[in-house]
């Protein structure tokens, strides 16, 4: 049976860097990080299972309220509402901000709860549109990640990435585990429903 003791006597103590780097408030680099990030994975649990979401808009989507609060925008979705569903039983959240070209990634650990006032909903009106729900993601404690990560996986270097799609479309995906028709299939389709519905 795996323990901390025998884990710790596999890899050893962390890096003294490492585990003093934790921070409570977002200083002005965890700032200037959140401020230019694109995308970010928001990790939601009810207590028993556990859900990760992607989350993506221009530069600046996520606003830093204060030194202690972050304000994140729902944009339109499937509707499932794990994550959202996920907070009414369990505020606990995690996230992962990323930038592209930057290695490093930027990690928040907190609590969220789910706004609905419209002169905050308003604040992050897209193309006239407003979300439904904004999070307001109270922090705990906040880290960097060093570059390894996307440096082994070429994140960030296109001469790495695939030349042409290796999977097959999300409606192919959805037509099969579903089994049901979801309509056309091909990349070009889906893509154009993507752009007429990103906000």
């Amino acid at each position: 049976m795996m323990t901390e003791e025998r884990l710790r006597k596999l890899y050893g103590q962390p890096n003294p860097r490492a585990a003093q780097k934790v921070i409570q408030s977002l200083d002005r680099h965890c700032r200037e990080f959140i401020a230019n990030s694109t995308f970010l994975i928001l990790a939601t649990t009810d207590g028993e299972s556990l859900d990760v979401s992607p989350k993506g808009d221009p530069a600046g989507f996520v606003m830093v309220q204060d030194d202690k609060h972050l304000l994140l925008p729902d944009r339109p979705g499937n509707n499932r509402l794990d994550g959202m569903i996920n907070l009414l039983k369990n505020p606990r959240v995690a996230l992962i901000f990323m930038i592209p070209a930057v290695n490093e990634t930027l990690r928040v650990n907190g609590s969220a709860n789910i706004l609905i006032d419209a002169e905050i909903l308003n604040d992050f009106a897209v193309k006239g549109r407003s979300p439904k729900t904004v999070l307001r993601i109270s922090v705990d404690e906040i880290f960097s990640h060093c570059g390894k990560a996307p440096m082994r996986a070429g994140l960030w270097k296109p001469e790495t990435w695939p030349q042409e799609r290796p999977v097959a479309t999300l409606n192919e995906i959805v037509r099969d585990h579903a089994e049901m028709d979801v309509g056309p299939v091909d990349q070009n389709t889906v893509d154009k429903l993507y752009r007429k519905s990103l906000y």
